[in-house]
Formats: structure tokens, sequence, C-alpha cells
């Protein structure tokens, strides 16, 4: 029987070699081609790949099942990023964007993640509709195909998609204000799609782990601290950087360094970026946030009178609102961020260069920066715990969620519990603890929030012991 392909809350991922494989790529392909064709007259596709292992093949191997289909396709030649797929699918009007890539998941997994023609994720019902018809097995003799004879005939058309991206960021960031203000900045692609950006729009940042390798020695490319640790070092052992930038596998997501080489989480930089573009940019605009973002945004949105809504997690869910509505930023703690003027899509060089705008053009640190948002909201910190273990020991877990069997995490008392999307643990105004487990990788996910870093770590482990024994 066939391998069930299901799509997560950001695309379809599996093992490479395992179920990740040619011919489920090209199932997949076909019930995307069935599905433009049940909705769109004349449908055309824009395809890319990452730095995975084996992407060209399998964008390769899409592209072949789509112009079976007599569906015409628009292709990257080398790897590119998550957001200058969803950017050239709106650009060069193409009704889906597909780009083969597993995000920041283990470098073992290889993924498919839909873009629409507006620039950001396919909304989730029309996910669902694709995955409903993927067939037992293609029906594409997509083997037989030429990928060369479909370019010579015209039927693939190779894109500029890189260079579309930079034009698109040369025109609304004033890099020149970055690049002569004197700030020593770092960036680190680990070993992603980004690359092959950072050194044409900013020559002067230094850069780390910007070489091709589809490996990433070893490390799942998420940039959260403990991923992040030579990053740290760069910085401590220099001492002159005053800002380091990070991006995951697919360059969607943000990791952020200050000048002493500490982790600064998405909850500070997505009150950072409205505080930047509320107080110093006149905007205006809907805040969205998903479930498991800090309170204190909701803190900031009452000082500047904007409305705000929490979505389940999963920024299709964040994506779904923007293209509707008036929003100036969506935003989810796993370091996926999209804002105003940009495209609804996660962008984690777009934020990183407006964080270093802000430093730019207000002439202060980092840290100066986070101290006048925590005037306004509270100095708080956060920390996220990833526990690998077994499948039922989860599910146990999950069920005591949903049975409420947890009233105390150590000496921590639950006043209130929010349920939006996994299970959010209020003890007061300042301390809370959330579990949910990953909609794709087997483990269950614990985040907490306090005023001290030792604190937040006392509850973690609080829940850890509480939950696993």
């Amino acid at each position: 029987m066939a391998h069930k392909i299901k799509f997560g809350t950001d695309g379809w991922r599996a093992i490479i070699g395992e179920h990740f494989t040619v011919e489920n790529v090209a199932r997949v392909s076909e019930a995307t081609g069935i599905w433009l064709k049940q909705n769109y007259d004349n449908p055309t596709v824009i395809l890319g790949h990452d730095c995975r292992f084996a992407g060209e093949l399998f964008m390769e191997t899409s592209a072949k099942v789509f112009v079976a289909q007599g569906i015409p396709v628009r292709m990257a030649r080398g790897f590119v990023s998550t957001p200058m797929i969803s950017l050239a699918a709106n650009q060069y009007n193409c009704e889906i964007g597909v780009i083969i890539t597993a995000s920041h998941n283990p470098p073992s997994y290889n993924g498919y993640k839909l873009k629409a023609f507006f620039g950001g994720p396919l909304e989730p019902e029309n996910v669902q509709a694709i995955e409903d018809i993927i067939p037992d097995q293609c029906s594409i003799d997509y083997e037989s195909i030429d990928i060369n004879k479909c370019i010579e005939e015209g039927k693939i058309e190779i894109a500029a998609i890189a260079e579309r991206y930079i034009e698109h960021v040369k025109k609304n960031f004033d890099l020149d204000a970055i690049n002569n203000s004197g700030l020593n900045l770092v960036y680190d692609a680990m070993y992603g799609a980004g690359q092959g950006v950072m050194p044409l729009i900013l020559p002067n940042v230094a850069l780390l782990h910007c070489d091709y390798n589809p490996s990433f020695m070893g490390q799942a490319p998420e940039p959260i601290a403990k991923n992040l640790q030579e990053l740290s070092k760069y910085i401590t052992d220099h001492k002159n950087i005053h800002c380091g930038l990070a991006t995951d596998g697919d360059a969607d997501r943000i990791g952020l360094y200050n000048g002493k080489g500490e982790f600064v989480d998405s909850h500070h930089i997505i009150l950072l970026l409205i505080h930047y573009l509320v107080k110093y940019k006149q905007m205006t605009g809907k805040v969205v946030i998903a479930f498991s973002v800090t309170p204190r945004v909701e803190k900031l949105c009452a000082h500047y009178g904007l409305s705000l809504e929490t979505t389940r997690i999963g920024f299709k869910e964040i994506a779904s609102i923007m293209i509707k509505e008036d929003v100036l930023i969506g935003g989810e703690e796993s370091g996926g961020i999209a804002v105003k003027g940009h495209i609804p899509e996660r962008d984690g060089i777009w934020m990183g260069l407006i964080i270093w705008e802000f430093m730019a053009k207000s002439g202060k640190t980092l840290d100066e920066l986070i101290d006048e948002v925590y005037a306004l909201v509270g100095p708080f910190k956060f920390e996220r715990n990833d526990l690998h273990i077994t499948e039922a020991l989860k599910q146990k877990i999950i069920l005591n969620c949903k049975a409420n069997n947890y009233t105390h995490f150590g000496k921590y008392a639950v006043k209130e519990v929010k349920t939006t999307d996994g299970f959010k643990y209020f003890f007061d105004e300042e301390r809370w603890v959330m579990i949910r487990p990953s909609g794709t990788e087997p483990v269950l996910r614990t985040y907490a929030e306090a005023p001290t870093l030792e604190e937040v770590r006392e509850i973690l482990k609080a829940t850890e012991d509480t939950i696993c024994k």
C-alpha cells in the first residue's frame, strides 16, 4: 500500500530515501497539477530548491510532472530561499510556487512547500484539497521526459529568481545607511539558502557557514541558541561586533545576537519590529501572532492603539489573515515573521535588515533598542525546551493536558489555561509555560517566560519533572 503523504504546519516533510523519494515527489506534484487545472484556466508554476541533498533532482522531477500535465514551468537554476520563491510567485504571476525544502529540520529530511500567487503560503483549505487527491502512484512517465529538451522547447523557463529578490531588497532598504553606519555585523547562513544573497546586499558583513554543505555539518539548520554557538563565540571573540544575524536552511526564519554574544529570541524581535515600524516609521495596521508568542505583544499593541489577533501555530494561519486585512506584522515564536510592504511570508534576511536599519538610523545598540521596548512592556526572558520522548509518553502527556490534570508545575500554581493550539498555563501576568507537540518533528515542545532566565529554566525543569514522571 502506498505511503500516506500528509502536509504538516508548513508543508510535507520526510526523511530522504525513506518516504521523501522521487516517486512520492511525483505523486504530490501530480496532485498539485490536477488541483491547478481544476481551479485555473491557464495555470503556471514556479519551482526552486534549497541547499539540501538532491534538491535539484526532486525539483526537476516536479517540473517534469507539471510539463507532462501541460502546465508551463518557471524554474530556478541553483539553490534559492523560500522567500525568493514566494516573491517570484507573486512577481511572475504564477498560480503556485513550489520550493523543495525541509526548512529547519535535520539534514536527513527534505520537503515540499506550496506557495500561492499572492506571495505567501497556500491557504490551509487548498493544501488540504491537494493532499486529498494525491494518487497512490504517479500516473505520469516522468522518467522519459528530458529537462533540457523541455527548456529548449520553452516548456520550462529558467527564471532570475535570486536576482529579482536582490533588486526588491535594494528598493526597500537604505543599505547605504547600514554600510556607512560603522556597525560591525556578522551573518550566519547555517549552510542554508541565504548564503548567496548577503554578500551581494551588504558586502562588508562578516560571513559564517556561507558555503555549500548539504549535511549542515550534521546539525539541524534551525536558528536557535543551542545551534548557533559558533556565531555567539565569533561575536565574543572579536569583541567589536554589534549584531549577529542567522537564518535557517531556507532562510525564512531569523536568529539574532546582540554585541555581547547573547541570543535575542523572536518575542523580542517581534516587539522591536512593532516599535520601529510604528514609532519611527509611522506605520499602522493589525498585529497577528501565533499562540506561542509572548503576551507582552498585547501590552505594546495597547500602547500604540493597534488591534491584535492570535492564531493557531503555523505561518499559513497568519498569512491567510495578511492577504485579507491591513496587517502591519505577523509573527511566530519559531522565528518566522512577515511585515507590511513585503510579501505575506516569513523572511529571515528581510527582518534582519529591518533591525540593522533600525540600529543604523537610531545610532543605538540592539540592547539600547530593547531597553526602549522594556520601558513599555517590562523586561522578560524566554526559552524553549524540545523533549525527545517516546510517542507513548507524548500521547500520555497530551491526554493529561486535555483532562486538566496539571494544576501545579513544581511550586508554580496554574491560574489560567488557554488552549488555542497546545496548552498555555499562566501562573501570573509575568510567568507562563506552554506544552505542545511539534507539527513537523517527533518532539514535544515546552516554552516558558519569566522575568529572569534562571526562573525560566526553573519553570522548564519543573514542567519536565511533572509531565515526564
